[in-house]
């Protein structure tokens, strides 16, 4: 699972020909969810109230570098690393 960030405990991280919607995983100490690129919703997973909010301040201003890795992945080119929320 390629990262793409870490930030205060949280692993961002993109896989390689993944299904659709658009989306990114992120781990927080054993728990783990999936975010929707597009709209930043939840569509698998779980993490605490606490760390969602976070990762959905850090994901709306790098969205489009996320679009942008999610096209990479689906090429299995090389995904470029996004600068931490903090």
């Amino acid at each position: 699972m390629p990262e793409v960030c870490r930030f205060l405990g949280i692993v961002i991280a993109m896989y390689y020909n993944d299904h659709a919607p658009p989306h990114f995983h992120a781990k927080y100490g054993g728990q783990r969810a999936a975010f929707s690129i597009e709209d930043l919703s939840i569509i698998e997973g779980n993490l605490p109230q606490r760390v969602i909010s976070l990762i959905l301040e850090w994901a709306f201003l790098h969205r489009e570098e996320l679009r942008n890795n999610w096209q990479k992945a689906m090429k299995k080119e090389d995904l470029v690393k996004i600068d931490p929320l903090v």
